[in-house]
């Protein structure tokens, strides 16, 4: 976790350890069958993040997701970047966001270059585009051994409760 005393300004850009499951759950609301990401493997304090998301075929969107060819759907894709972005928050603002609801405002530039099968592992890469109080913008690429499988930048805003 980011040292509580140090302000943003002295944390900016410092590279912190991996979150697990257990560590995002507690960052951020969603539970399955809606948690997209199942840990996070780098973190740059308001810069970037990494996630892996694990495609499993027992998740319940393949059952009626071309169940003959069964593809990741790519606003699940598109989730698993915001959610990944929200763990990023969540460290940058030394958990003043835990737990709190971000809600999507605008996603743009989304391009979905390849299918996402179950086995496949997702790398998440978001990187933080601007802030201005409570809305945040970022840039998110999906990739499966190392292509690029889609993209999207996206803007979000941290509600009070």
């Amino acid at each position: 976790m980011n040292e509580s005393s140090a302000p943003l300004s002295e944390t900016a850009g410092k590279e912190l350890g991996a979150a697990d499951i257990l560590g995002i759950m507690r960052m951020i609301p969603h539970r399955y069958p809606f948690l997209m990401i199942d840990r996070v493997v780098e973190i740059e304090l308001d810069v970037r993040a990494v996630g892996i998301k694990n495609v499993s075929i027992n998740e319940p969107h393949f059952q009626g997701h071309f169940p003959r060819q069964p593809v990741m759907p790519g606003v699940l894709i598109v989730e698993s970047m915001a959610q990944t972005a929200a763990v990023l928050v969540v460290e940058t603002l030394e958990g003043a966001a835990a737990g709190k609801l971000v809600y999507f405002m605008s996603v743009d530039e989304a391009r979905f270059r390849k299918p996402i099968f179950p086995g496949d592992q997702v790398r998440v890469e978001v990187s933080k585009l601007k802030n201005r109080g409570p809305v945040w913008k970022f840039r998110g690429e999906a990739k499966v051994d190392g292509r690029l499988m889609a993209e999207a930048v996206f803007t979000a805003m941290i509600m009070d409760d």
